[in-house]
């Protein structure tokens, strides 16, 4: 069995992971700077937050194609380090807007900038690791989201205590341009440019991964690979899914600063807890994923925790409080346990010269899903008062892509048994 180097994960995972994490700050503090004084200084409405927190989406949604056909055509690098200094720059921005036009064009802005850099990421490690370590690869990724939200949660609660919601704007957005000089001078797009392999780990990289692509259908174009009813099934699929995550983390905050009439700083600490069980979560189910070369069976189990929790918050309410956020922390688990198996089905089921693609389009569909969580959970939460119709909004929608994520088989289950086997226990 062909040996793969050990180097990539630490040389790697280090840096995608950063990289991805600040991409992911300005999705989530929008939420803490609602809850700390935002809403009253530019006088935004209920339905005017609502829509801001979910405008980020719709820019979000354009771009994604776009930006995965130039990660595989031509350079992730080039394209994510553009990103990073946009996005950056526009976090920044965001600290120091005059009034609430201004920062429904940041919000936008802020989707479109940062639209191409999860496709493009998901393309950049299609040629680092292979189907055994994917699932994996792909969590070390995706974790950078609940990691930073785990610790901004906290930071932001002490930053608005301290200072107010535009310096926490400020503060967090410009480590962004600063790790935008590490990236370009650290990242290569493929092993074979990689002055820290040797030849012979840069061959055995490239064969295993020439090798896996022979199991894989020829599908000539993008928009081939667009009607393949498996993709239009998690185009579907990630809608429901992104429904309950972005409406949770959107406005979690929120949500239990008024069910619990916290402060600000400890509303941080609550709001930080589900996201270290969905760091626990995010591992074990990657780890079971690749160790048994099984996707789908990983996803949707989580997936219905989740829904269930969020039925079971609504059901116990704001009287049963800390039982109701001891559900939310199970919620949290569930939501994101599942994403590092999910990602890896795609290139499971298409060749790699759509894999990016397609992998962009179902993105892009879990971005219109943010949107409509985003606005529909501040929506609902304005109109009522209270958060028991998100509850069952998220859980509801959490519960449909369990279901649908079963009708998807990736070729790792459709390999016999014993070959299944022996392909995970050579890693």
């Amino acid at each position: 069995m062909r040996h793969l180097p050990v180097r990539r994960w630490w040389y790697l995972m280090p840096i995608v992971f950063i990289t991805y994490s600040l991409a992911y700050v300005d999705r989530a503090n929008y939420g803490f700077a609602v809850a700390g004084g935002m809403a009253d200084d530019l006088n935004i409405t209920p339905a005017v937050s609502s829509l801001l927190g979910s405008l980020f989406f719709l820019g979000y949604f354009f771009c994604q194609v776009p930006g995965a056909i130039y990660a595989e055509k031509r350079s992730a690098k080039v394209l994510i380090f553009w990103c990073l200094i946009a996005w950056s720059a526009l976090a920044t921005l965001t600290g120091i807007i005059p009034n609430v036009n201004a920062l429904i064009v940041i919000r936008f802005l802020l989707g479109v900038t940062e639209a191409a850099v999860m496709p493009a990421m998901l393309v950049y490690l299609s040629h680092w690791f292979t189907r055994a370590e994917r699932s994996r690869a792909n969590t070390f990724l995706i974790m950078g989201n609940p990691v930073t939200i785990l610790w901004m949660s906290v930071l932001s609660g002490y930053l608005i205590e301290h200072t107010d919601w535009r310096w926490m704007f400020i503060i967090e957005g410009v480590p962004g341009l600063i790790w935008a000089v590490f990236w370009w001078f650290l990242v290569v797009d493929k092993p074979e440019q990689a002055t820290w392999l040797n030849d012979d780990e840069k061959t055995a990289i490239r064969q295993s991964l020439a090798e896996e692509q022979r199991d894989l259908k020829p599908v000539k174009n993008y928009m081939s690979a667009f009607k393949t009813p498996q993709v239009l099934l998690l185009c579907l699929q990630y809608f429901c899914w992104s429904i309950g995550v972005y409406g949770f983390v959107l406005w979690l905050p929120s949500m239990l600063s008024k069910a619990g009439s916290l402060d600000i700083v400890s509303t941080g600490w609550l709001s930080s807890a589900p996201y270290l069980a969905a760091v626990i979560g995010m591992l074990l189910v990657s780890w079971g994923s690749d160790k048994y070369l099984n996707r789908r069976h990983f996803v949707w189990p989580p997936l219905c925790v989740a829904g269930l929790a969020f039925m079971g918050s609504w059901i116990l309410g704001a009287d049963h409080f800390w039982w109701s956020y001891a559900l939310l922390i199970v919620a949290g688990f569930g939501l994101y346990a599942p994403y590092g198996p999910f990602f890896a089905i795609i290139p499971e089921l298409l060749p790699s010269n759509v894999a990016g693609g397609a992998m962009a389009l179902v993105n892009s569909c879990g971005a219109l899903g943010g949107f409509l969580g985003a606005y529909g959970v501040g929506y609902l939460n304005g109109m009522t008062g209270s958060s028991s119709a998100s509850y069952i909004a998220m859980g509801s929608a959490l519960l449909v892509s369990a279901a649908l994520i079963l009708c998807v088989r990736p070729a790792t289950e459709k390999a016999p048994r014993g070959e299944a086997v022996a392909a995970a226990a050579s890693r």
